[in-house]
């Protein structure tokens, strides 16, 4: 004979747990679903609103009925089990077919005490390994089960309900625990995959649902869509040279020439793979050492060029997946191209299905709109001051330099996040506690961040976009500087560009705008920015900020090219000025690559080529760029001829073997004959650079070798005569110094064959130069 079914005693569960659930209220829905040992025995209770019948299967074989107790709640409870079992629920529908289903309710948590403990202390620098989504796989007896886990921090929240492709987007079927007080609710999904669309339905603190992307989300739809998705990522990276090359660099005494990007309208329709081929190809072709890219991070508005930030760990869905991003990553860097990335911890915008009112309150944002509105940009500040937001900052930073390999945050808008009343009225900001208006709470972040990063991730920096005069920029953090590795030099950058707006025959009476720089140059660590933000809204593209004819302008634009080269510091252009866009640059349509087939321009991209090859065959135009010992004026004040020249230093003995470049900028319509410059050593020198070579039709004294004779001039002990053309600059070296090496080869191995879902592209430089051109 069969022996018996396994009895099942009508369940006796929590009314009111289930009529909570039912409305979308159970904090705890793993209180009243999954599976329970009580004094009754094993409980199996599961939510299945349109079932027949529903039944589970045991671990020991055993197959149990569980009975409808109302509205779609199935349950059993049985004394012949007294310990918990693996199992799978037998579900039937008007289909006819019995469905054998998991239950996510049957699982523990998938976050640890420490993970908890390291969270609500604001100290987990791996925030994204826990929260957000995962593909996890778990073994058992009755086999492996894949699926997806779901974690969200949202303390003031009533409940949370996890939707998406997996379950219909319907709001009640998932919901998620409450664990503890941390503030954390999480669960687990058997089933749901990679490439799910899901989000969060987030009941809030004055009872109002709403719906929420994850703001941990590594992979989002392709805007205006705003569900994220779950992902897993398969990349293999081929960097490793690079990365072990970078870990014992030290950028402050290195070369570096940044090409800042902005990926969409680069050339409008490339994705992330094909940027990989083309703009790496560019780049190489060029000799810029870095690219910027402005902010890849998910954004909701493509006109905002990424600076209202909703998916702070998702690089944006427009070009491509995550994976494909990593893969534009490996390539520069196996190209010898090092990647720098906008990061914005200043603000974040409005849209309601982003970080704000998260859980139905201020959250992430300050609660006091005096300190947590953004008046110039209509956006929320960070509360700098909660562990958790900080915590979320902090993490994200390490984020994108461990996974995604990049070499270098730029943060954004430093000076509205340093001080309380910017862009603000009387009245209109709340003073710290000692009466000032620094944001004592940002200082710390910001410390803290660079702190962490430069401790975790050996070789990378981080850039301040800091307006001000904030005292210690790029100072350590013990000393109680901020701690940035460099600073954007935007006094240097108003005033040269003033300098250009004036006519040539004015530009004498504001030769201080050019001299100027040198008074604080060596105070911080300085990055030269010629950035997006000089070329848009009005301001029109560098070739159009100075005065004259066409060709006087591409003169002067070739003379500022070469000054800014030649300066202290390291130096950053936007895309489109190393070939002198005529355009002011609009992030909707691709850069004017036609020009290149004109003279005049395709010349400016040929300076820019050759200015980066001397650049990084010279020590002495980056070895001591934070280094007083690394500059000399020659003459400061020559005024009347609207002329500057200077001597750049590397290491050495100066009158014997420091490598040196002399330089020379005539920015006046008036061509320098015979023009007298002192020099440290005699002997032959060689000039290796004249832009007013660069038209096409005009001779170039680059390779003519000029002797240093005996005889004071400009405070040093030899001094030569040389022309320089009008609107030119003219930089020499001794003869025998080396004047330019080749432009580095890649230092990391070569790609993979191919990469999990990535085409094995080779690069063509040729294929690229016939293209601009």
């Amino acid at each position: 004979m069969m022996p018996p079914p396994p009895s099942t005693p009508t369940p006796v569960l929590d009314d009111s747990a289930i009529t909570a659930f039912l409305h979308g209220r159970n904090g705890q829905p793993h209180d009243l679903l999954g599976h329970h040992v009580g004094p009754g025995g094993l409980t199996i209770t599961a939510f299945r609103p349109l079932a027949r019948s529903v039944a589970a299967r045991l671990d020991s074989g055993d197959r149990v009925e569980l009975q409808h107790v109302r509205d779609g709640i199935w349950s059993m409870t049985s004394p012949d089990f007294g310990s918990t079992h693996d199992y799978r629920l037998l579900v039937s529908y008007d289909d006819g077919i019995e469905h054998e289903q998991d239950d996510p309710y049957r699982f523990a948590p998938t976050l640890g005490e420490i993970d908890r403990h390291l969270i609500n202390e604001g100290r987990h620098e791996q925030l994204w390994t826990v929260l957000g989504s995962h593909i996890r796989r778990y073994t058992g007896p009755l086999g492996e089960v894949t699926g997806a886990s779901f974690a969200l921090w949202a303390p003031r929240a009533k409940a949370v309900h996890v939707i998406g492709d997996f379950n219909g987007w319907d709001r009640i079927s998932h919901p998620m625990r409450a664990l503890g007080q941390t503030g954390i609710w999480e669960l687990f999904l058997p089933g749901a995959g990679e490439g799910a669309n899901y989000q969060f339905a987030v009941r809030g603190s004055d009872d109002i649902v709403r719906t929420k992307s994850d703001p941990m989300a590594r992979r989002t739809e392709i805007p205006p869509k705003v569900a994220s998705v779950v992902t897993e990522s398969h990349y293999e990276w081929g960097d490793t040279g690079w990365m072990d090359h970078r870990a014992g660099a030290n950028t402050h005494s290195g070369p570096m020439s940044i090409y800042e990007v902005h990926l969409g309208s680069w050339r409008q329709g490339l994705g992330y793979v094909e940027l990989a081929e083309h703009l790496v190809n560019y780049v190489v072709d060029l000799g810029f050492t870095h690219v910027e890219l402005l902010p890849v991070a998910e954004h909701p508005f493509g006109p905002s060029w990424g600076y209202q930030v909703t998916g702070y760990f998702a690089p944006t869905a427009r070009f491509g997946t995550p994976d494909e991003f990593r893969y534009l990553v490996d390539r520069l860097h196996q190209a010898g191209v090092g990647v720098l990335l906008d990061w914005v911890p200043g603000h974040f915008p409005k849209d309601d299905f982003a970080l704000a009112r998260f859980d139905g309150q201020a959250l992430y944002e300050h609660p006091d709109p005096r300190r947590g509105d953004q008046p110039d940009w209509g956006t929320h500040v960070f509360d700098f001051g909660r562990p958790e937001v900080r915590n979320f900052l902090v993490a994200n930073a390490i984020y994108w330099l461990e996974e995604f390999h990049i070499d270098g945050l730029r943060v954004d808008a430093v000076a509205s996040m340093l001080y309380l009343d910017f862009s603000r009225r009387e009245g209109e900001w709340v003073p710290n506690k000692f009466g000032g208006r620094e944001n004592l709470e940002a200082v710390q972040f910001l410390q803290e961040t660079n702190a962490t990063v430069y401790k975790r991730v050996p070789g990378i920096i981080t850039v301040a976009e800091e307006s001000t005069s904030w005292p210690g920029v790029t100072s350590t953090t013990d000393a109680n500087g901020l701690g940035f590795g460099f600073k954007w030099n935007m006094g240097w950058m108003n005033d040269s560009l003033r300098y250009l707006a004036e006519d040539p025959i004015h530009r004498s009476h504001h030769h201080d705008k050019i001299t100027f720089s040198l008074m604080y140059a060596f105070s911080e660590n300085f990055i030269l920015p010629i950035s997006h933000d000089e070329v848009v809204h009005g301001k029109g593209s560098l070739l159009r900020k100075s005065h004259g004819s066409r060709e006087e302008q591409m003169a002067t634009l070739r003379a500022f090219l070469a000054y800014i080269w030649s300066h202290p510091g390291k130096q950053l252009i936007f895309m489109g000025s190393e070939f002198g866009q005529e355009a002011e640059w609009a992030d909707g349509r691709s850069l004017d690559w036609w020009l290149l087939e004109q003279p005049l321009h395709y010349r400016v991209h040929a300076l820019v080529k050759d200015l980066n090859a001397i650049y990084r065959g010279n020590r002495a135009l980056w070895e001591l760029d934070a280094d007083p010992a690394g500059f000399t004026w020659l003459n400061a004040d020559d005024a009347a001829h609207n002329t500057f020249s200077w001597l750049r230093f590397g290491s050495g003995d100066r009158g014997r073997d420091a490598p040196v470049v002399a330089c020379v900028v005539n920015f006046s319509g008036m061509t320098q004959e015979s023009y007298r410059i002192g020099l440290p050593r005699g002997g032959r020198w060689t000039v290796v650079l004249d832009t007013a070579g660069y038209h096409p039709d005009a001779p170039s004294s680059t390779g003519v070798v000029i002797e240093a004779q005996e005889g004071g001039w400009d405070g040093q002990p030899y001094a030569a005569d040389l022309t320089v053309p009008r609107l030119s600059a003219v930089w020499l070296v001794p003869v025998d110094e080396p004047v330019a090496e080749p432009v580095a080869e890649p230092i990391a191995e070569p790609a993979p064959e191919s990469s999990p879902g990535l085409p094995a592209t080779k690069p063509s430089i040729d294929e690229t130069k016939d293209e601009t051109r």
